[in-house]
């Protein structure tokens, strides 16, 4: 008798060693450790992925906050530090819809991306090739409604120095969905200009599928999974996956469990199992929290669905 799938694993400390070794210094307010941490990052998403461990960690303000008395001029520090009120915004926001946030967690939210804005200003005016700084002002810019113009001006600039910056890309995308006063028409155009200039094994297939999640949010259950099921979109994410996260050539060093968990999920929605179970077979027990965290009960859907495209596929 084969034996049960692992249960989820959703922490990416347990999934990377680096990220709980970056987690853990950054708990104890270990800056050296921290800082030096960064340094051995060498690619944009991967500093990315680093930004995310440490903005996720609560009590790292007092360590940034000192980190930046000593050193006036560390921009690890200032981008982290934004970063966390970034993260403090958003929390006050919470993750609903517009329509039911409340005049004061918007002016919560507010106050506090104003702060990180005003930190990444000086960064980006003296290291205007700074990828974390730009990317961190294209969210801020959709938290403080901004608009569309000057998101994508944002975006543009930080495409000069890193325009294969994958989560910059993803972080656009949000803008340009019509939850956040853009267009369908615009997101579609965005994603195909990103994965036309991708090479095979580049990691922007993933957008694809990301943005076809989108939709399927935005038109609810039923019509959301006609989307979907359309062999067109059908055709769309297959081929974007074998382009990417499935291509032997793939390049991503921290994105690979976030990407099969998005295909694996779009996958199970269409109930194409087969498809489905690479991805789940690909991630052997691992996840993200996002999409799963799009359905009501996302620990209990992921596992149904796993056991049942690998029972069929």
């Amino acid at each position: 008798m084969a034996s049960a799938p692992p249960a989820p694993v959703f922490d990416p400390a347990v999934v990377f060693p680096e990220a709980r070794v970056l987690r853990d210094a950054t708990q104890a307010g270990d800056w050296p450790t921290v800082s030096a941490f960064f340094a051995r990052f060498t690619a944009a998403d991967e500093r990315s992925f680093g930004v995310k461990i440490t903005m996720d960690v609560p009590s790292a303000e007092p360590m940034l906050r000192d980190a930046i008395r000593r050193d006036r001029r560390s921009s690890l520090a200032r981008v982290l530090l934004a970063a966390h009120l970034v993260q403090r915004a958003w929390t006050i926001r919470s993750s609903s819809r517009a329509t039911h946030v409340s005049r004061e967690q918007f002016a919560g939210m507010h106050e506090q991306l104003r702060h990180a804005e005003q930190l990444l200003i000086d960064i980006t005016a003296r290291e205007p090739s700074n990828e974390l700084a730009w990317s961190l002002r294209i969210t801020t810019s959709r938290g403080l409604e901004l608009g569309q113009s000057e998101t994508r001006r944002r975006y543009d600039r930080l495409a000069v120095h890193h325009p294969g910056f994958v989560s910059a890309q993803s972080n656009l995308l949000q803008q340009l969905c019509p939850k956040w006063g853009g267009s369908w028409e615009t997101a579609e155009a965005f994603v195909r200009e990103c994965t036309a200039a991708a090479r095979p094994g580049d990691p922007q297939g993933v957008l694809v599928a990301d943005l076809h999640l989108e939709r399927w949010l935005d038109l609810g259950t039923q019509e959301g999974l006609k989307h979907l099921r359309q062999p067109s979109v059908h055709e769309e994410l297959a081929a974007a996956a074998a382009s990417s996260v499935l291509h032997p050539g793939y390049r991503s060093r921290f994105g690979w469990v976030s990407a099969h968990s998005v295909f694996a999920m779009a996958f199970s929605l269409i109930g194409d199992e087969p498809r489905a179970a690479a991805h789940f077979r690909a991630l052997d027990g691992r996840a993200s929290e996002l999409p799963w965290a799009y359905l009501p009960h996302p620990v209990a859907e992921l596992e149904r669905r796993r056991a049942r495209a690998l029972a069929k596929g």
